[in-house]
Formats: C-alpha cells, sequence, structure tokens
C-alpha cells in the first residue's frame, strides 16, 4: 500500500514530508501475513519476518552512508530472532539520506510507503515501532524518531554524529551507543554533545560507550534490543557506560 504524499493523517496542515512526517500507522485490519523470510516491499526496501507467529515489534533499520538495506539486516538480524522482531530495511535513494542530501522528501516517503505495507499485512502493536540505524542511518534515526514520536516509541541510534528535525512530535525513548576510538564521527564531537542536548529537552536517554571504533557491536545491540524490550529503563553503571547525567 503506497501512502500518498500529501495524506494529511498524523500531520497539522503545514507539515508534510518536506518536514520528515510519516503518516502510516499500525492498523487492526491486516491482511494474510508472509511466513518467515526476507521479503522486498515498496520501493526497495526489505522486510525480514521472523518465525514466531505475531503480533510482532517493528524496527524500522537505516544503513549508513554508501551501504545498503541488506547490510543493514545484518548487524541487527542475529538478535531479531529470540525478540520477535519485524525488521525493516529501507534503501536510501542516493548514496546517503535525503536529510543529508537535498533534506527531507523522497526517502521519508520511501519509508512511509514501505511502512504502510508492513502495517497492512502485519498486525504491529501501536506502541512497538522504533526507528534505528548506524551513523548516517543513527542521524536519521533520531531526526525520523524525535519527528515522529507520535509513530516511534523507541530510537535505537548506533554511533550517530548530529541530528536536524525541523518538527517534533511525541517523547520517543532513546538508546545511543558510540565507540570511545571512533575517528569517523569522533564521541566527543557527536554523542557527547548530543546526548546531553537530548536529555536537556526532557527525552528519556539511556547511553552506551564501548571500547572501539566506528562499529556496531553485536553485546552493544543485544543491550539495545534488551533495554527496547524491557521499557523505560537504564543500563546499570559500569566502566563502558557513561551517563549522560553525568560528567558530560
Amino acid at each position: 500500500m503506497s501512502v500518498p504524499e500529501e495524506s494529511p493523517a498524523h500531520r497539522t496542515p503545514e507539515e508534510s514530508v518536506r518536514h520528515g512526517r510519516l503518516t502510516a500507522r499500525p492498523s487492526a485490519a491486516t491482511v494474510r501475513p508472509w511466513g518467515p523470510g526476507t521479503y522486498p516491499v515498496a520501493d526497495r526496501a526489505l522486510l525480514r519476518v521472523p518465525t514466531v507467529a505475531g503480533p510482532h515489534r517493528l524496527a524500522v533499520v537505516l544503513h549508513g552512508a554508501g551501504g545498503s538495506a541488506e547490510q543493514a539486516l545484518e548487524w541487527l538480524a542475529p538478535h531479531a530472532e529470540d525478540a520477535e522482531l519485524l525488521l525493516l530495511a529501507p534503501q536510501a535513494a542516493a548514496s546517503t539520506w535525503d536529510m543529508i542530501v537535498d533534506g527531507y522528501g523522497p526517502d521519508v516517503s520511501r519509508i512511509d510507503a514501505a511502512l504502510g505495507e508492513v502495517f497492512e499485512r502485519f498486525a504491529v502493536a501501536p506502541a512497538g515501532v522504533a526507528a534505528t540505524g548506524f551513523s548516517d542511518g543513527a542521524s536519521y534515526a533520531l531526526s525520523l524518531g524525535v519527528t515522529n514520536g507520535d509513530l516511534f516509541d523507541a530510537v535505537l541510534a548506533f554511533s550517530p554524529g548530529f541530528m536536524a528535525p525541523l518538527v517534533r512530535h511525541g517523547r520517543p525513548r532513546i538508546f545511543v551507543s558510540h565507540g570511545t576510538a571512533d575517528r569517523v564521527l569522533p564521541v566527543n564531537t557527536c554523542s557527547r554533545r548530543l546526548v546531553p542536548e537530548l536529555e536537556r529537552v526532557g527525552y528519556p536517554v539511556s547511553y552506551r560507550e564501548f571500547t572501539g571504533g566506528h562499529e556496531v557491536p553485536p553485546a552493544v545491540v543485544a543491550e539495545a534490543i534488551r533495554w527496547w524490550s524491557a521499557g523505560d529503563q537504564r543500563p546499570p553503571p559500569g566502566p563502558n557506560v557513561i551517563s549522560p547525567a553525568g560528567d558530560l
């Protein structure tokens, strides 16, 4: 199901895809879902369906610059089966996401159409949709997440560089991770700046630093999934965990 670009649902009159707004929403009315496997949906997006029956939670997984939908599935898929997650991995129209290239527009429309198709076919809990991403995908996940907090209940941002929402709706919970030796997006100028900013404006944030570079360690992904599944809880302090309320 393709969602019209100018659909008025869930937008104020002055908002559109140019503001990063999504209109697709979970619905109780679903057609026959697909069985386990990976399927193409909408325009160059991939949907991974677990073996367990629904209802499911859904993670929108956003690749990094120069990456692909297939690569985005790789780092989250090993954890999705036990967590009973649907994984939706869109492909950016350009080498990275529209917000970073020319501003919101084409990729927002693509993601909206893909979400509409998934929500039409699968039962997804309204409070069980997350935006996730790595690197540029993490920056885009944060930006779309706070723009559409009336859709996303959580954001999982792995090594983000920045965020650039034009409007804000809702109050999603946010998990951020970053490597202390990241040379692509250095932690000092990226997550250690972003996390306090998010907290200052009232977002509940859990922050995880790890010893490593520009990467998504499997243990950190597993921790993020547990955090999402557990609800509004922070990871316990430890040698690689820095609280955003602390020395930032």
